[in-house]
């Protein structure tokens, strides 16, 4: 996986950074965890600037955002408690806990939006109640691309650091990737398959 992420970042540059994280926000295929330390290793082998690998990643980031906040807002909460009555178990969700959630959002946005962009799998997520329960947008992409450019810096920087030591990159990021998936993905099974029990319980 590293290796083909390094191909296409050689091939093309900047832009390749940008899609790989609208992607890894839009379906998390690859986390950033992965990517933006191997721009940033590119970066430290004099292919790449690593400001413009922040800046490339931050508006990546930040289109994959859009892209859910657009589609819940368009969605609405209505719509979703719909849904989540009828197929509560595969969205893991049910009319009750969308109705915490828009309590919990309505506190707590500020710090959620930035702070969720440095949580795997929830940089995805924050998006939807922010368009659901309504963040504007020009708020909602001020907050992302707090979070996404803090947390990118964080990472094409490790990837900088890492310059001349490609076997350390390798190892640590294919396993840090590979954990991730996984952890995302069973999550997402304990959820589904503990759904019916915690709506009983609630």
């Amino acid at each position: 996986m590293t290796q083909w992420i390094t191909e296409l970042v050689g091939r093309l540059g900047y832009l390749a950074i940008a899609l790989l994280m609208m992607l890894e926000n839009i379906f998390p295929p690859i986390p950033s965890e992965v990517i933006m330390p191997l721009a940033g290793y590119s970066a430290a082998d004099g292919k790449l600037n690593i400001i413009f690998v922040i800046l490339s990643g931050t508006v990546g980031t930040s289109a994959g955002a859009f892209f859910w906040w657009w589609i819940a807002s368009k969605l609405g909460e209505r719509r979703l408690k719909g849904w989540a009555g009828s197929h509560g178990r595969w969205l893991t969700l049910s009319p009750a806990e969308i109705d915490h959630i828009d309590g919990w959002f309505e506190r707590h946005r500020i710090w959620a939006i930035p702070i969720a962009h440095v949580i795997p799998g929830f940089r995805t997520l924050i998006s939807i109640p922010a368009g659901l329960f309504g963040t504007k947008l020009p708020r909602f992409l001020m907050l992302t691309i707090i979070g996404a450019t803090a947390w990118n810096s964080v990472l094409a920087g490790m990837g900088y650091w890492l310059e001349g030591k490609s076997g350390a990159v390798d190892q640590y990021l294919g396993t840090a990737g590979m954990v991730i998936m996984g952890g995302i993905l069973l999550y997402y099974l304990y959820r589904v398959f503990t759904f019916q029990a915690r709506t009983d319980n609630a």
